[in-house]
């Protein structure tokens, strides 16, 4: 066997079909009984409901080097909402995030100026954004220029200076609902850099929903796997590396913990001291929602759009998460909100709605936030109560169970502030390289860190490829020639 790859989600597979089409056998092993890791997508509330159970909407879907190469687009229909995602406000308004930067600043108002003067030049260079954002930040990158323009950007809204740009509040709102996806106190470096990656590209390509879920993107990583010769093998945990046959590579899409566990004493001293600084950030809960129609927004728009950032004002926001960093349940709590019927009618019978939703919480939390979600939704959706059929709580303690990766509910593996960023999950050109020989980490503990991307999985086995099969060419040139 030439390589084994332990964890089938979208990091483990892209590693396997990046070394599968580079000739290799390749071995996938799986200790759920069905593949995808953060991407799978299953009846979780009522017969005929489909809902995403982890990642939903994916912001690099288009963008991502690896399934750019991969030819996701020919494999998998990924619609993007016209409305890229939006933020309720109280008083029945709305800010709203278009795929075109133009008509987003237009409805801005005051602030629409400063809006197209932030994201302009971002948009206009959005493979640069992606290259650099998609790698380790330690590599020098292409496009020094467009860096250092994204620097300072990070650094104006990653600081108290991130409100001196602004003069009302819809825009500052809409921003900071994209930032709050790192689960971090705000402002921060680490919430910014993050932010702006994402939010730049809901104005190049959009956020798409895939059809049939998010375990259509799976799916087809492992369709082409398997065509190359590859194995899955599903419903096997492996508890340790002495487990696996023998393998001249193994890639572990696991978190830093699991890979400790996994490899016990062959792990020198000083590294596992390192990886133990490594630090889990706090976690998601999530709640899935069965609807007998669409949500009653009180700003009729909001229906068409993919995302909703429910939450109020950017000190609304920054306020809610600074409870939860404190170790606290906010009150009225961050809500991300996924309509993916918007695009895709068929997750739910006839006109009923699916609804996916997930607030954050203190790691290893095992609170039941269906009624703040509930009220937070009510808020700005008045008749919201009237039209939920059915919902499923998932906790923070449960998502750990569901996928190890996630400590304490930390769907991100690893938290993501600005250090973390630098060195994930240690300080290092090649971070993906552990020093027990022929194993690497390809999960979201390493760059570019969380997403449904397969960037991890791409750059662990490119690395895998030169230090254990003499592959001195880019991976991605194998690739290219093979689609």
């Amino acid at each position: 066997m030439d390589a084994i790859i332990v964890g089938s989600g979208p990091n483990g597979l892209a590693a396997a079909v990046t070394l599968a089409r580079a000739g290799l056998s390749v071995r996938v092993y799986e200790g759920a009984d069905t593949i995808g890791g953060g991407a799978r997508t299953a009846e979780l509330t009522l017969p005929g409901f489909a809902h995403d159970v982890c990642s939903a909407v994916h912001p690099m879907a288009f963008s991502s080097p690896f399934f750019r190469e991969f030819g996701l687009i020919d494999r998998v229909q990924l619609v993007a909402p016209e409305i890229s995602y939006a933020q309720p406000l109280d008083g029945g308004r709305a800010a709203i995030a278009y795929r075109d930067l133009d008509r987003t600043a237009e409805e801005l108002g005051r602030d629409g100026p400063a809006w197209r003067r932030l994201f302009g030049p971002l948009v206009e260079h959005v493979e640069r954004v992606s290259e650099f954002s998609g790698a380790s930040m330690l590599r020098i990158p292409r496009s020094p220029i467009t860096a250092v323009r994204f620097g300072l950007r990070v650094l104006e809204q990653g600081s108290p200076a991130w409100n001196l740009r602004w003069r009302e509040d819809a825009a500052p709102a809409l921003l900071t609902g994209v930032f709050s996806h790192t689960i971090q106190r705000m402002p921060s470096l680490g919430s910014a850099a993050a932010g702006l990656v994402l939010a730049t590209h809901a104005h190049a390509a959009g956020w798409p929903i895939p059809v049939g879920g998010s375990q259509a993107i799976v799916d087809a990583m492992a369709d082409e796997v398997t065509a190359l010769g590859g194995e899955i093998v599903t419903g096997t945990m492996v508890t340790s590396l002495d487990e696996l046959p023998p393998a001249r590579a193994v890639l572990l899409d696991t978190s830093t913990r699991a890979f400790l566990e996994l490899a016990g004493e062959r792990v020198p001293k000083r590294y596992a001291r390192r990886l133990n600084r490594f630090r889990f950030g706090n976690a998601a809960a999530k709640v899935d929602f069965a609807l007998s129609g669409p949500v009653p927004w009180a700003v009729p728009e909001l229906a068409a759009a993919g995302t909703v950032h429910v939450g109020g004002t950017r000190a609304e926001l920054a306020r809610a998460e600074a409870d939860v960093a404190d170790g606290r349940h906010p009150e009225r709590p961050y809500v991300l909100v996924s309509q993916p019927g918007v695009v895709d009618p068929g997750r739910a019978p006839g006109a009923q709605q699916t609804l996916w939703t997930y607030t954050h919480v203190p790691r290893g939390s095992t609170a039941d936030v269906t009624e703040a979600i509930t009220a937070q939704l009510e808020r700005f959706a008045p008749g919201f109560r009237d039209v939920v059929l059915a919902s499923t709580i998932t906790s923070a303690a449960e998502l750990e169970r569901y996928n190890p990766n996630y400590v304490g509910g930390d769907i991100a593996s690893g938290d993501v502030d600005v250090i973390q960023l630098l060195a994930r999950p240690v300080l290092s050109r090649h971070p993906w390289r552990t020093p027990v020989e022929g194993v690497y980490l390809c999960s979201a503990a390493t760059p570019p860190g969380p997403g449904v991307h397969g960037m991890a999985g791409f750059h662990a086995a490119q690395l895998a490829l030169r230090d254990r099969f003499g592959v001195r060419e880019d991976a991605r040139e194998k690739i290219g020639a093979v689609l």
